[in-house]
């Protein structure tokens, strides 16, 4: 199973300046961990924090963790250095660069064309190491389908909320939660759908960004509930109590999995010689056709990526 279709749905934001987080987030339950180069670094810890992640890379103890870095964005004079000094130490350890504020497609592009250049350079496989896309502003909004479909390296599309919420002036100081005054829907519902429909359109993961209010995990479970059930496949963890609550809203309902699997399993002998060569058939008290096998495939491969196994299991009738 390749990163890009392995399971996101907590992915743990580690400051690439701490050994101390570092090492603990080897002990930890998340899909995906990201050293991060950007905000948890502050600007005279950058040059320690390249050296400090390419050794923790190459150590190992990742198990099955995506092990992702955040770069600079490409505005700043860090991000040519990170790259080259992270994936030419360590990119045989690495399975992605996130490219945060991402404004346009061309951003992705050269960072591609740098990681191509850096993966011949190194005797690397060309192509492997893939790209998550931040977006974080207005422009990189209004760019999402372009930048989704800028390279096949790209694996998600991440909602940057802080950013995001300073880039179009939002009157709120608490980030995830709903705008003073603003009482009726979810002011982020636009933003959400724009980046999960760029997403689907282009076989990408769309991954949902931080809240920021660390000891309320049902404050994040709420949360990461609305963009779970838009679809989105996971969302930023900031601290070790978010995880679990992660990983739970992300993955399907027991009762949900199993179903879908049933649904998989009867709609494939139904549709065949031995069931009739059905186009319709009843599952219980259910109808299923070709559109229920589509949603059930859905739910199956969310519920097989997180490792799911089933606990019911649909026979076909008796002759």
């Amino acid at each position: 199973m390749t990163t890009r279709t392995r399971a996101r749905r907590s992915c743990l934001a580690v400051p690439g300046s701490s050994q101390k987080f570092i090492d603990k987030a080897r002990t930890l339950p998340a899909d995906q961990v990201f050293l991060d180069l950007e905000d948890a670094c502050a600007p005279l810890a950058k040059p320690g924090a390249r050296k400090t992640i390419v050794a923790a890379l190459n150590e190992g103890g990742w198990g099955e963790r995506i092990r992702v870095v955040r770069v600079n964005d490409w505005t700043t004079e860090w991000t040519y250095r990170d790259v080259t000094e992270v994936v030419e130490g360590a990119g045989a350890n690495l399975d992605a660069i996130m490219l945060p504020k991402v404004q346009t497609a061309e951003q992705v592009v050269a960072l591609d064309l740098l990681l191509t250049q850096i993966e011949k350079t190194m005797g690397y496989e060309v192509g492997r190491i893939g790209i998550e896309a931040q977006i974080e502003n207005a422009l990189g909004l209004t760019n999402v389908n372009a930048i989704a479909a800028a390279s096949p390296r790209v694996e998600t599309i991440i909602f940057g909320p802080a950013d995001f919420m300073a880039s179009i002036n939002m009157k709120s100081l608490v980030v995830g939660e709903q705008p003073p005054g603003y009482d009726v829907g979810d002011a982020y519902h636009h933003i959400l759908m724009s980046i999960l429909m760029a997403a689907r359109a282009h076989e990408k993961l769309a991954i949902d960004g931080p809240y920021l209010q660390i000891k309320d995990v049902d404050g994040f479970r709420r949360v990461a509930g609305r963009s779970a059930a838009l679809g989105f496949d996971g969302k930023w963890v900031l601290h070790p109590g978010q995880i679990d609550a992660a990983n739970e809203t992300f993955s399907p309902a027991q009762a949900d999995y199993d179903h879908a699997e049933n649904i998989l399993d009867a709609y494939d002998w139904y549709t065949s010689e031995a069931g009739g060569k059905r186009g319709a058939a009843m599952l219980g008290d259910e109808m299923i056709d070709e559109a229920s096998r589509k949603m059930a495939l859905v739910i199956s491969g969310k519920g097989r990526a997180a490792g799911m196994e089933r606990t019911d299991r649909w026979t076909p009738p008796e002759a």
